[in-house]
């Protein structure tokens, strides 16, 4: 089983930012397999929507590190983990300037980039960019398009309904075309992974969502079927499960190795990132954590 965490990047860590480099190196030297970050824009006063279907927004969100600086920080740090987004909120950006920075990355990190994308899902964040919420599945959608463009031709031209890409010179390429996942809940963006994407990232929320077969077996063979009917191989889409321990506890190492145990156990999941966000207050603490639950995986595993 493959595990990475998430970077330094929310709450009280946000202020230790000097130390994410560090952060980087040591999670790779302790046995990491990738590393990732979030993307969140605002943490507003009174939220449109909350967090998790909440009232609000987690007191962790007041204070988020930019998810491109961080991986650059991350990439060139070190040389083996992948480096990924968990996940991006792809509406929010012009494509062109997106496609640039996602290149840059993969370059950057020797083709180590491992892009995740979303939709997004706050009304407030959708404002503060001027991109309506009612469109964030369409913007996706020709994001891909340009995307794929900028990754595979040169000249690279897009006209869409949402975005245009003036034909350009286009000889930057990424060292290998990174393989995009998309977070994808509902029939329409479940089916968006069966015919575009490379990989799909469903999640689980311990210690109140652990339903391995209801959160990830089910929808993944549902993906799968998908897929078959678009005419593709259902074998050439790839999971990685997010995992996200949401309760502080004397235990939470022991129960996040366990239910990473379950899911290798109980699943096709051969790769998962455990978000660490709201587990630890300081960049040692998070090294810690990662240390103890690869220690507890691994050493059961052996």
């Amino acid at each position: 089983m493959k595990i990475g965490f998430t970077l330094p990047q929310a709450g009280g860590v946000a202020w230790q930012a000097p130390q994410v480099a560090r952060y980087a190196r040591e999670v790779e030297q302790l046995g990491a397999d990738s590393l990732w970050v979030i993307d969140r824009l605002l943490s507003p006063v009174d939220p449109a929507i909350g967090h998790n279907g909440g009232e609000r927004f987690p007191d962790e969100f007041r204070a988020v590190l930019d998810p491109f600086v961080l991986l650059s920080v991350a990439a060139t740090a070190t040389e083996r983990v992948l480096v990924g987004s968990n996940v991006l909120n792809v509406p929010w950006y012009p494509p062109a300037l997106l496609g640039r920075m996602l290149t840059s990355l993969d370059v950057l990190s020797g083709g180590r980039l491992v892009p995740g994308f979303g939709v997004g899902w706050s009304p407030d964040e959708f404002e503060a960019v001027n991109v309506p919420m009612s469109e964030r599945g369409s913007r996706l959608d020709e994001t891909l398009d340009v995307l794929d463009q900028l990754w595979t031709a040169d000249p690279a031209e897009y006209r869409g309904e949402h975005w245009t890409l003036p034909a350009t010179r286009a000889a930057l390429k990424p060292v290998r075309r990174p393989p995009v996942y998309l977070a994808a809940f509902a029939p329409a963006s479940m089916r968006r992974v069966a015919s575009r994407a490379d990989g799909w990232l469903p999640a689980l929320v311990p210690p109140r969502a652990t339903d391995i077969q209801a959160a990830v077996n089910e929808p993944w063979a549902v993906i799968r079927g998908m897929a078959a009917e678009a005419g593709r191989d259902p074998d050439e889409l790839d999971v990685i499960l997010r995992i996200y321990p949401s309760v502080r506890s004397a235990t939470v190492v022991r129960e996040v190795a366990e239910l990473i145990r379950r899911v290798e156990a109980e699943s096709e999941v051969r790769h998962v990132l455990v978000d660490l966000m709201f587990l630890a207050d300081d960049v040692d603490q998070m090294l810690d954590l990662a240390a103890g639950m690869l220690a507890n995986v691994r050493g059961q595993q052996k």
